[in-house]
């Protein structure tokens, strides 16, 4: 069995943090994501990476994984530790994982020749990546998964419903493993992954994203064409603008689930006032102008 370092498949060292580590990993899920990355081996490094987020991003089972690190330099192909046996069994061997996460992580040990008799089917857990543009509305999706024991992979269509939120587990009855006996199938349990947008970040069903201007837009004011998920906007951007002010566009954020009670989120647009990156002497003097006509103390606060 090939021993998997999840910190050099992430990128990280061994002590980084949990932001660091969720940094990396949307990183890696935006690079070599299937929609985005058609290159061959991509799909191949998305689970990879995805696999590793989910043994590091909890810490019981980075705890684990820290312990079994100390023996995958050993020559001859990687083995657990004597009497080794890790406590979060909570996923179907065989599914979506590598060899070495379905025996490090997995989920069924001990099931004695009774239970086998007549015992309900293992309930299988995914992770399926979405893309915030896919959750305006309820979207069919075609998951790909393989149940243990079987030669070939299953695929199964399964609708996305609008609103779904990062994290949320979605329930698709009796699409898990097969029972023994009398036991039914168990269930196909989906984890929703929301893909990292380029430009905006989420908080609930509102959406953040940053407003660059120029110095000469935020004093005198302008026009500017906001982008949104479902396409971009005019907004007017008062003289006198300051960074870090907060434009609020209505409708334009998530959709909460349908039904009762459903609500649309809004997009805010933070301004960030931006410097050019380089001065010629004409914009220079321009600048040496302005700073020698006017009286203005942006630290004046701190002399009362």
């Amino acid at each position: 069995m090939e021993f998997k370092d999840y910190y050099k498949i992430l990128g990280v060292k061994d002590d980084a943090d949990a932001k660091t580590i969720k940094t990396a990993y949307r990183k890696l899920a935006r690079q070599y994501h299937p929609d985005m990355n058609p290159d061959k081996g991509a799909e191949d490094k998305f689970k990879e990476a995805a696999e590793a987020y989910e043994v590091l991003k909890d810490d019981k089972r980075r705890a684990e994984f820290d312990e079994l690190r100390k023996y995958g330099s050993q020559s001859g192909g990687f083995t657990p530790p004597p009497g080794w046996q890790g406590t979060n069994g909570s996923y179907e061997q065989g599914g979506d994982y590598s060899d070495f996460f379905n025996s490090m992580f997995g989920g069924s040990h001990g099931f004695s020749q009774a239970r086998q008799r007549s015992v309900r089917g293992q309930d299988v857990e995914i992770e399926i990546p979405i893309f915030l543009e896919e959750i305006l509305q309820s979207t069919v999706k075609t998951v790909e998964y393989q149940l243990q024991g079987a030669a070939n992979k299953k695929h199964l269509k399964v609708t996305i419903p609008q609103g779904v939120a990062d994290g949320e587990r979605i329930r698709v009855k009796g699409q898990g493993g097969a029972g023994h006996g009398q036991g039914g199938a168990g269930d196909l349990y989906l984890h929703i992954r929301l893909v990292p947008h380029p430009l905006f970040d989420v908080q609930g069903h509102d959406l953040m994203l940053t407003l660059p201007l120029a110095p000469w837009e935020a004093a005198l004011g302008t026009k500017v064409q906001l982008p949104t998920l479902q396409g971009s906007v005019n907004v007017t951007i008062a003289p006198n603008t300051s960074a870090g002010k907060k434009l609020r566009i209505k409708g334009k954020g998530l959709k909460s689930k349908a039904g009762a009670g459903q609500e649309t989120g809004d997009l805010y647009a933070v301004v960030k006032i931006v410097i050019p990156a380089s001065n010629d002497e004409k914009t220079t003097a321009l600048w040496q102008q302005l700073a020698s006509s006017t009286s203005f103390d942006p630290r004046v606060e701190w002399s009362k």
